[in-house]
């Protein structure tokens, strides 16, 4: 009977820690934020005509930690930033990005958003701006909202 309990238990331990594992990981996905943004040439300020695009991933963390990446085409990217300032504003920027291939820049390991930033954020007042030769001061740009 002994030996029928310990099996019994041990089989319990498995399911017990298979379920913790399981919540463990979706808790993890709720705790971050991801959003799907897209870039313009009319987003910028002031309006570019242009037939650049672009589509980004911005992805926060609980602990304020940033991933994302911004694809474009249709351009020769030069570089690329993420900004702080609600749309139809400039602001300064709070995370320059690394260019990864030739239409791909990304969110450098270890970017984490201040206080502030985290509340800009939130408030939607962080934006991908990505900038050519042609246009200095930005081809394309996109609000990041939350």
């Amino acid at each position: 009977m002994a030996i029928v309990w310990q099996f019994a238990e041990r089989k319990l331990w498995v399911v017990v820690s298979a379920i913790i594992v399981l919540f463990a990981g979706y808790a993890a996905s709720v705790l971050s934020d991801e959003v799907t943004v897209t870039l313009s040439g009319n987003q910028e300020i002031p309006p570019v005509t242009t037939s650049a695009l672009g589509t980004g991933t911005f992805t926060v963390g609980a602990d304020k930690s940033v991933s994302g990446s911004v694809t474009v085409s249709g351009m020769s990217a030069t570089v690329a930033h993420i900004h702080e300032a609600a749309a139809g504003t400039t602001g300064s920027i709070v995370i320059p990005l690394t260019k990864i291939s030739d239409n791909v820049w990304a969110v450098p390991a270890g970017a984490k958003l201040t206080d502030a930033q985290y509340e800009s954020y939130k408030a939607g007042n962080l934006y991908y701006n990505v900038h050519s030769a042609a246009y200095k001061s930005g081809e394309i740009r996109g609000q990041i909202k939350p």
